[in-house]
């Protein structure tokens, strides 16, 4: 009978200990989603200049190489469905839409210097399924 008892008494330990690690790890999952996130959703609806769009550029560019997110033979980044970011901006002066990748590669510095003070407005955000981070932002230009 005692060890029954005991026998029981192990199990529940086993069982609580695991929904608690489960739970946890949950936790810590929200926790990270929303540390990345703020970093991204703050632009939603917003308007912004150009030297804003060529720092979130810079953060998603960072980020992709930090989390080793693949590129395609063009140099765009392939979405992970865990961690990767894309954006695509949208010009109205020419109404064409550029992948963050293009205007990086053609050199930040040239994207700052004639569009600096123009307005861009963060359209739509999605998120990764798997993670709940941030997977892609698009964006157009408010004003010329």
């Amino acid at each position: 009978m005692k060890k029954i008892t005991i026998t029981i008494i192990i199990i529940a330990i086993i069982i609580v200990s695991t929904i608690c690690y489960f739970i946890y790890n949950y936790n810590m999952s929200n926790n990270i989603a929303q540390r990345e996130n703020a970093e991204y959703v703050n632009y939603l609806d917003k308007e912004v200049t150009g030297a804003e769009i060529a720092t979130i550029i810079n953060k998603a560019i960072n980020k992709n190489i930090l989390n080793k997110v693949e590129t395609d033979n063009k140099g765009n980044y392939i979405s992970n469905n865990k961690n990767s970011i894309n954006i695509d901006i949208k010009f109205i002066d020419n109404d064409e839409t550029y992948r963050m990748e293009t205007l990086y590669n053609n050199g930040i510095d040239t994207f700052v210097q004639y569009y600096n003070s123009i307005k861009f407005k963060c359209m739509k955000i999605e998120y990764h399924k798997e993670t709940g981070q941030v997977s892609y932002m698009y964006i157009e230009q408010a004003s010329v």
